[in-house]
């Protein structure tokens, strides 16, 4: 096991050293454009990290709360979207416009979640079923190529293997569930209740995972001088604690008489 944790170590910093090596032999060849929306997609992330943890620590349904949940939503939508264009505009970097995708149609259908009124469903809601669908056989190919042994069909910058092909399945395995998620929306016509607050509160909180890990095993390696490695468990801790706060909001929601007494209120 410990054989096993200090390869996969050693490989996200070779993978990491790859990619920066990259990134600074091949600024020359990078638009100003994609320069400006490099730096736009880092500041939008950056402002959704810290609104989203606002967010959280504030009451759900306080004035506090919509506020920093808004500038959450504006901000990630922002960050996706400029991820998506340098997925185009960037070499190899396919992969990452489907992850970019599927970014902003968490964030949309968390937001139109709570701003739908309860039981009803608009066309709003069947075009991000289609999306959702149609995001899904990306995913479910490469993910079927790679337990496989196939060749990819998507050509990525970095080895789809290790670390980044769990990360690959994980994605697939969201895709899915959020999937059948807007089908039985659609279906019954909406939804109310617990299962109306515990949707958006995965999807929300699935978003923030992506931001950390986007800005700390991605994003701070490459800031750093190449002498730096940071111990792989340090660049983990923000998406676990992430996802700690979605587990612990939805056992509350969905166990707990929370969801009873906030609507008393």
């Amino acid at each position: 096991m410990i054989e096993g944790f200090a390869a996969s170590h050693s490989k996200l910093l070779t993978l990491t050293e790859q990619s920066w090596h990259h990134r600074r032999t091949g600024d020359k060849g990078i638009s100003v454009m994609t320069k400006v929306a490099l730096i736009l997609h880092v500041i939008a992330g950056t402002v959704a990290l810290l609104s989203g943890i606002v967010a959280m620590c504030f009451r759900k349904g306080a004035r506090a709360h919509r506020v920093a949940g808004t500038s959450f939503v504006v901000s990630m939508l922002v960050m996706a979207g400029f991820a998506d264009y340098l997925a185009v505009a960037i070499p190899e970097q396919i992969p990452n416009l489907f992850i970019g995708t599927f970014t902003i149609y968490l964030v949309a259908t968390a937001w139109m979640t709570v701003r739908r009124k309860e039981k009803s469903v608009g066309v709003a809601e069947k075009i991000a079923l289609a999306v959702i669908l149609c995001l899904g056989v990306p995913f479910a190919i490469l993910s079927f190529q790679l337990a496989t042994g196939l060749r990819p069909s998507f050509k990525s910058a970095v080895p789809l293997e290790g670390p980044v092909r769990v990360a690959i399945y994980s994605f697939t395995f969201l895709v899915a569930m959020a999937a059948v998620g807007d089908a039985r929306l659609v279906r019954d016509g909406g939804i109310t209740g617990v299962r109306r607050i515990g949707r958006h509160l995965w999807r929300m909180c699935a978003g923030l995972t992506f931001a950390a890990g986007s800005a700390f095993t991605n994003g701070l390696p490459r800031l750093l001088p190449r002498t730096v490695h940071v111990p792989l468990v340090l660049l983990f801790i923000p998406q676990l604690l992430s996802l700690a706060v979605l587990i612990f909001w939805m056992i509350r929601v969905r166990f707990t008489g929370w969801y009873n007494d906030l609507a008393l209120n």
